[in-house]
């Protein structure tokens, strides 16, 4: 079992460090369910320019003329500033970049880079708190010409996937050769806020929290990343230019210019999307991030999820075993749904699958256990007990434990009177029916009352009490049993004598004490029984009903404890005691 236990340690734990692709997806694909719905800011509005507006304007692309009047018709409609999520690193072949950077000029104005093989830009204004460690680097930038930069700032579109080729993690910063990059969302606020620096706070994992003068402080993960939350960003086109007091951020929807990229709940997104996506999950207060301890946490609980359902199994059983299991798998399951509705994106998902595997292994392992146990049961004490005292048995194996047991019990011998004789004066399959159906009465009798059948010698049969299952009335019940043996004796000499039988007579002796129980014999062959005085005076009481002249002799130490009438016999002298013994007999 418990190499078991380790194996299911081992495999379930070493994906689980080594953040194998799948465990990655199962947790992505848990936060992208569980995350709850934000809403958008109201700080900003998404333009559109559709493959109609090209046609309009006579075709791709449009000229820097164009644009400067896009600006300024967005400025006249009260727009706070412009974003575009649009690259310019080469300049208008119809002239028009000095008109579109004056355009720019007149308001808070953002232009895009993008990654790709290009130098990077100059550092913009950084400041760290703790180590210079964490954040991703670019793989270089293509800037604007500068007669555009000059008038604008410039973040990076970036648009790094996870291992599902989904975008849900943007940089808010990124590393270049120099120093840093701002991602285009977060110069986006930069610019708003007026603010000119950005503060890095840094700790032994990497990057915790990026500061942005005037804003609250954005939390990240060790590599500067924000969890994106895909609020649906009120939209505009120009046509329409819905935009006062806001700002607009300015991209692409007709095919074939812009790609489109791949985010959570089947959507697919232009960049210009994903950067104001990424602008209005910074101001959401509490937004959802994944914490530098989380690994840990999961770790910690994958563990313990994994040993406690073990232990769980395996030393309440069964039925409470699976009973605590699952109050444990929906307790951590509700915590884990509670911490990522508070923005803390700890994953329990594969800490559940984990405890469930474990759970059923060691339920299929305890239950085939318990399957074998309950069949040695039946095969060891089957022959000796009622089926329902086998039952009680099965259900309870620790009263099975019998081995060199001290127990006060109760002990019945019975023999078939004058069997000698008969064997020799009827057939032998008659002498094999009588004993069959003698004995039968006998264990009929015994079983009624919950008493054990312990083994037949010729015609001679043991019964006793309160040496495998607990009996508090072991000496009633011995009683009762031996009243019943005498009856259905009375009624098989019924059915004898219509089958023209000799009339069968039998001999009772009842007596109870300490006795060891267990199971006797040599190493390949052996039997329950006892062993003990009480068992050879019970014996020799039975030997002594013929003497008496009465069909039962019982024990003093029986009859003390009985509820019958009994009536006192003269005391008897047996074989082994040096005193002559009190005994009784039905009244």
């Amino acid at each position: 079992m418990k190499k078991v236990l380790l194996v299911l340690v081992i495999v379930l734990f070493v994906p689980f460090i080594t953040q194998v692709n799948i465990l990655q997806i199962l947790k992505l694909k848990t936060f992208d369910a569980l995350v709850p719905e934000q809403q958008p800011s109201d700080y900003f509005t998404i333009l559109n320019i559709t493959e109609d507006d090209i046609a309009n304007e006579g075709g791709y692309p449009l000229s820097r003329q164009t644009l400067a009047q896009i600006q300024i018709n967005l400025l006249r409609k009260g727009a706070i500033g412009v974003g575009w999520v649009i690259a310019f690193p080469q300049p208008d072949r119809f002239g028009g970049d000095f008109e579109f950077a004056q355009a720019l000029e007149f308001s808070p104005s953002v232009l895009a880079m993008f990654e790709g093989n290009g130098e990077y830009p100059p550092t913009i204004g950084t400041v760290i708190l703790g180590d210079d460690t964490g954040g991703l680097k670019a793989q270089g930038v293509i800037q604007n010409i500068d007669v555009l930069k000059q008038n604008a700032n410039q973040g990076l579109a970036v648009a790094r996937t996870d291992v599902d080729n989904l975008v849900r993690r943007l940089p808010l910063l990124m590393r270049t050769d120099d120093g840093w990059v701002a991602s285009y969302g977060t110069e986006v606020l930069k610019v708003l806020a007026g603010a000119d620096t950005y503060v890095i706070k840094t700790n032994i994992n990497g990057i915790e929290e990026i500061r942005v003068k005037g804003l609250p402080p954005v939390k990240v993960d060790s590599l500067g990343r924000k969890w994106i939350s895909w609020v649906d960003t009120p939209q505009t086109n120009l046509a329409e230019m819905d935009v006062e007091n806001k700002f607009v951020f300015v991209g692409f929807t007709a095919k074939g210019i812009m790609p489109q990229i791949a985010v959570p709940n089947n959507k697919l997104l232009e960049p210009h999307k994903i950067q104001a996506a990424l602008a209005e999950s910074i101001l959401i207060e509490d937004s959802p991030y994944i914490p530098d301890y989380a690994i840990a946490v999961e770790a910690v609980l994958l563990i313990s999820l994994i040993l406690l359902s073990w232990v769980l199994i395996n030393i309440f059983g069964i039925s409470l075993g699976i009973l605590f299991t699952s109050l444990l798998f929906f307790s951590t399951a509700g915590s884990g749904y509670y911490l990522i509705q508070q923005g803390l994106l700890i994953d329990v998902t594969w800490s559940l699958i984990s405890q469930f595997i474990t759970a059923s292994t060691a339920f299929y392992l305890r239950f085939r256990e318990q399957y074998k146990l309950r069949q040695q049961i039946k095969g060891q004490f089957g022959k000796y007990l009622d089926p329902r005292m086998v039952k009680k048995l099965q259900d309870n194996p620790k009263l099975c434990q019998v081995n060199g047991k001290r127990v006060n019990c109760s002990i019945i011998f019975t023999d078939l009177r004058g069997f000698t004789s008969l064997s020799e004066s009827v057939e032998p399959e008659m002498v094999t029916y009588i004993m069959n159906s003698v004995l039968d009465v006998q264990v009929q009798a015994a079983n009624k009352y919950f008493g054990c059948t312990d083994k037949f010698i010729g015609d001679a049969g043991m019964f006793h009490w309160n040496t495998i299952i607990p009996q508090d009335d072991h000496h009633n019940l011995a009683l009762q049993a031996a009243k019943e043996i005498e009856k259905n004796i009375d009624q098989l000499n019924i059915k004898f004598a219509e089958e023209d039988i000799p009339k069968v007579a039998i001999g009772i002796g009842v007596n109870s004490g300490v006795c060891i129980a267990g199971n006797f014999g040599a190493t390949d062959r052996f039997a329950f029984s006892l062993i003990g005085d009480p068992c050879n005076v019970a014996a020799r009481l039975e030997s002594s009903t013929k003497v008496a002249g009465v069909g039962v002799l019982i024990g003093e130490e029986t009859a003390k404890y009985s509820d019958f009438e009994l009536q006192l016999l003269e005391p008897i002298e047996v074989k082994g005691k040096a005193k002559p013994l009190q005994v009784y007999t039905w009244a």
